[in-house]
């Protein structure tokens, strides 16, 4: 099985043999040049920390219904999508300063939001087809799971369970609530790391599907995976260097060397 990099190229490919797989790749380099020439070996993972939003579940349509309906009652009007996709990853209330004129209207725009989002999210929440399946291949491989997400716990909580995720599965639950430093700071992974008892980044790998995700891997230690069925595109997600690119949920395992190909 092998995983592209950014300019199409392998990436990696990952063979097992009866010994634990590692990770064997090369750093991508450029989107328009060639691959750089410095050898990644990353120990089998034991720890994976996710992402919610875009990654676990599919929250888009909610997101962009309550961002629309917040804009048309505090601007009249909406706005272009890609605004708010663009600052996806980061908590609400770092959003909304970009599209206030105040701290007094940022508080505002941010429990119009909440309003509308809590009392629609359960009929506008989705899974994503496969996600749920490639989580519980996991579990019975033994890994560790962890969320590090920038959602309030509350919503956390709701999505998890419109999408059927025991919160039990995972070891350690980060939201926003948890931190100070949100993504793309790696506070939350951190963190997710420690509440999940690893105590080693090189054994552990997040899965997100936005810059600040990987931007926040990254700066964690860990090995970053960017997926692909969430909103951002390959040409996007490229500028943040994920490690490892996956572009369906059934593909995950085995791109971090956990099944045998």
């Amino acid at each position: 099985m092998s995983v592209e990099s950014r300019t199409g190229r392998t990436r990696f490919a990952v063979r097992h043999r009866g010994r634990p797989p590692r990770i064997r790749g090369r750093v991508a380099g450029r989107l328009d040049g060639p691959p750089a020439a410095t050898d990644v070996r990353v120990m089998t993972p034991r720890t994976i920390v996710f992402d919610l939003d875009g990654t676990l579940i599919d929250s888009l349509g909610l997101i962009l219904a309550s961002y629309r309906h917040t804009m048309e009652t505090h601007r009249g009007r909406r706005l272009p999508d890609e605004l708010w996709v663009r600052g996806m990853g980061t908590p609400l209330a770092v959003q909304m300063r970009g599209f206030a004129e105040d701290a007094a209207e940022a508080e505002a725009m941010v429990r119009t939001y909440e309003e509308h989002n809590l009392a629609n999210h359960d009929r506008l929440v989705r899974p994503y087809p496969g996600v749920r399946d490639a989580v519980v291949s996991l579990r019975g491989l033994g890994l560790t799971l962890a969320i590090a997400t920038s959602k309030r716990a509350r919503a956390t909580r709701m999505g998890l369970r419109r999408c059927e995720f025991p919160e039990d599965w995972f070891a350690g639950i980060v939201t926003a609530n948890d931190v100070g430093r949100p993504k793309p700071d790696p506070e939350p992974v951190r963190l997710a790391l420690e509440r999940a008892g690893e105590s080693d980044p090189g054994r552990a790998v997040y899965v997100g599907d936005s810059v600040h995700d990987m931007q926040a891997g990254r700066a964690a230690g860990v090995t970053t995976v960017a997926v692909l069925w969430g909103p951002n595109s390959r040409e996007t997600l490229a500028a943040a260097g994920p490690d490892v690119w996956v572009e369906a949920p059934g593909e995950l395992a085995e791109a971090l060397g956990l099944r045998a190909g």
